[in-house]
């Protein structure tokens, strides 16, 4: 995360230990920075404009500290609710075993990586990000959380709040325990393995999600979908009025409650309670679905 000089060489990192500041704009265009041990009272702004930046065991009570920074290392700090909106408009973040009580964090942010970060008031936060990378990561109250992201790897992953992953592309969940109404709609090639999901009408409108032994729980889930792959995965007692107008192949290792107007593609359940077929159904009407147990 050090800049080079025209000459090629490293820059410096200028240590501040265990300093305090506040007000508007305290370190504002500093570069080349160890923040070890600093407090950042009350105020806006204190790190905007800045590059090369290094905090470690810092504490940030004050908004919007790091805006249009280049190049930042965050290892065990913690943001605190007034610290709300902290990291906007940024790129090349990593953040490390950090405490994250503000909410609205992460916004217009590229090539950001999270590791053993705790947000447990994670509204509206990662919206509008590229390039994200989340390992040990736990999000609450997590309301629209990945709201338009792109290029996200995730491997280890608890998250409550509802309205997560709209509009994202290009994603990749690993090992991921999700709470959450209405997640992943509109998305754009989405694979999740290993995860279990629970929440009303997942996927709906979805383009390439791909489900990977993973394990669905909530009414409606996986309706208007367009090339829907799910392979070895169990469905839950909510999960009924299934796929309804969506192009998908599906190996379900469960029984499935019930399963309403599927478009078109195949269907391989242990069991289906009710298969719902109406004067609804679009074409071409043609999906076949094969059970273990008649």
């Amino acid at each position: 995360m050090k800049e080079n000089n025209n000459d090629g060489a490293t820059a410096p990192l200028t240590l501040v230990k265990k300093q305090e500041f506040g007000g508007e704009r305290a370190l504002f265009a500093t570069h080349h920075l160890n923040l070890q041990g600093c407090t950042f009272h009350v105020g806006e702004s204190a790190l905007k404009c800045c590059t090369d930046i290094h905090a470690d065991g810092c504490l940030f009570e004050g908004k919007y500290p790091f805006w249009h920074v280049d190049g930042f290392v965050v290892r065990n700090c913690r943001f605190t609710p007034g610290a709300r909106a902290a990291l906007w408009y940024s790129r090349n973040l990593e953040m490390t075993d950090t405490q994250v009580d503000a909410p609205k964090m992460f916004r217009e942010m590229d090539n950001l990586s999270l590791s053993g970060v705790r947000i447990p008031d994670a509204q509206e936060t990662l919206w509008s990000c590229r390039g994200v990378t989340l390992r040990d990561v736990e999000a609450a109250k997590a309301d629209y959380i990945f709201f338009h992201c792109s290029d996200i790897d995730i491997d280890g992953y608890r998250q409550q709040g509802n309205y997560s992953f709209q509009y994202c592309r290009n994603v990749v969940v690993r090992n991921a325990v999700i709470d959450s109404r209405d997640a992943f709609w509109e998305t754009d090639n989405v694979t999740v393995y290993d995860s279990e999901i629970t929440g009303e009408y997942l996927g709906w409108h979805s383009r390439n999600l791909h489900l990977v032994r993973c394990r669905i729980n909530g009414t409606q889930p996986l309706c208007y979908c367009e090339g829907l792959v799910m392979e070895d995965c169990v469905m839950g007692d909510e999960c009924d009025l299934a796929f309804e107008d969506s192009t998908f192949r599906a190996d379900i290792k469960s029984q499935i409650v019930s399963v309403k107007n599927p478009r078109s593609g195949s269907l391989h359940a242990l069991s289906i309670g009710e298969v719902i077929i109406d004067k609804n159904i679009l074409a071409p009407a043609d999906c076949r679905i094969v059970t273990d147990i008649n």
